[in-house]
């Protein structure tokens, strides 16, 4: 079996979210935006991958056209691909080994474990052995609003849903008191602040971060390959990390200095399937549950799902599913993506991803 037709596509989906989109990415954030991999096989099978996108979708789009694609058009496949993706970054190192390049070689990666589980008439999640589980609790992973009465108001309406587990993306330590008020005792929480503190300031906020019976305190510090620093507080309160991290190899030097307790691996960002299942395993021999870091729709969310079903739980902490709290403007999956109910996702259990895009939607917001 061979690759026969590589087709990048990119995509804009706008969004609400009830906020101003400000204070995370540099300019507003009211977009999703897909690089979408599409990978066909001679013998006609169709894989689907996403690259992460977000404010550099244009650059990523490039690199997997122009590096990534060229590597693998006519390749025949293995039964599964996890060489031929260790091949992509071997040839590619000298373009940037973590970044854009890897996010484009994530999209093609997930796409390449799609075809692999769709020859062989199983989901995804079967390629790796018996599953934990058929579903997974979901956490309502708002963006961040910087304004008490908006974090009082999604935390409510979050768990009049539903939802028993929320993440709130704030650094002012009175919204993160109203996300606990408004969520009520008993509730799992944690905090991304998306690298907004120095070492000192991260320290300073404890006693908050405490009072608010927060679950992990998420990236802390910058910057995000600060390992000592990130590993002092984590001797001192639960840190979460790893979305800004590329491959196994970033991970193993983050666990190794104990500067994480729950890490975070992005699909469309580590390395695709490949890279993820290995930090899985690292994190397994650290007595480490991973937390994925998956804020976003398409093959990624798919991904996601079906990695959470092989991630050992107890007597470990059991998996969560990051479920980005927005309201899209278009869902682009065939069937309608998996959603959260009552605070539960079900596992596709199509043959592959069991993603496949709705071409009418998508042909409403390609770029």
């Amino acid at each position: 079996m061979k690759i026969q037709k590589i087709d990048i596509i990119e995509a804009v989906v706008p969004f609400e979210d009830g906020g101003t989109g400000m204070g995370v990415t540099p300019t507003r954030w009211h977009t999703l935006e897909f690089v979408l991999v599409r990978l066909e096989t001679d013998s006609g099978i169709v894989g689907w991958g996403e690259c992460f996108a977000y404010s550099c979708r244009q650059a990523v789009a490039t690199a997997a056209r122009t590096m990534v694609a060229p590597l693998l058009q006519g390749r025949d496949l293995p039964a599964t691909p996890e060489e031929l993706s260790l091949e992509l970054q071997r040839k590619l190192h000298i373009f940037g080994r973590y970044g854009i390049t890897m996010f484009a070689i994530s999209g093609f990666d997930i796409a390449l474990w799609d075809i692999a589980a769709q020859a062989q008439g199983k989901p995804l999640s079967a390629m790796w052995g018996p599953a934990q589980r058929t579903e997974v609790s979901a956490y309502a992973s708002l963006t961040r609003y910087g304004d008490v009465a908006l974090v009082d108001k999604y935390c409510r309406q979050a768990m009049e849903q539903g939802y028993r587990h929320v993440k709130l993306h704030e650094v002012d330590p009175e919204v993160i008191r109203a996300g606990r008020r408004a969520c009520g005792p008993g509730i799992h929480m944690s905090v991304d602040v998306n690298c907004s503190w120095t070492e000192a300031g991260a320290l300073e906020r404890l006693p908050v971060l405490q009072e608010a019976e927060l679950a992990w305190v998420e990236e802390p510090v910058f910057p995000p390959e600060a390992i000592a620093a990130q590993a002092n507080i984590n001797r001192r309160f639960p840190v979460g990390a790893g979305e800004n991290a590329c491959t196994r190899h970033e991970f193993a030097r983050m666990l190794e200095a104990g500067a994480v307790a729950y890490p975070q691996p992005s699909v469309t960002k580590v390395g695709g399937v490949t890279e993820f299942l290995a930090v899985v395993q690292l994190a397994g021999q650290h007595g480490l549950t991973p937390m994925p870091h998956s804020p976003y729709f398409g093959p990624g969310y798919f991904a996601t799902l079906h990695l959470l079903a092989v991630i050992p739980g107890a007597p470990l902490p059991e998996p969560l599913f990051e479920h980005l709290y927005i309201q899209p403007h278009a869902d682009l999956a065939l069937g309608g993506t998996p959603l959260p109910l009552q605070g539960k996702v079900q596992i596709p259990t199509a043959a592959g991803l069991g993603f496949a895009p709705d071409m009418a939607v998508l042909e409403r917001f390609v770029v």
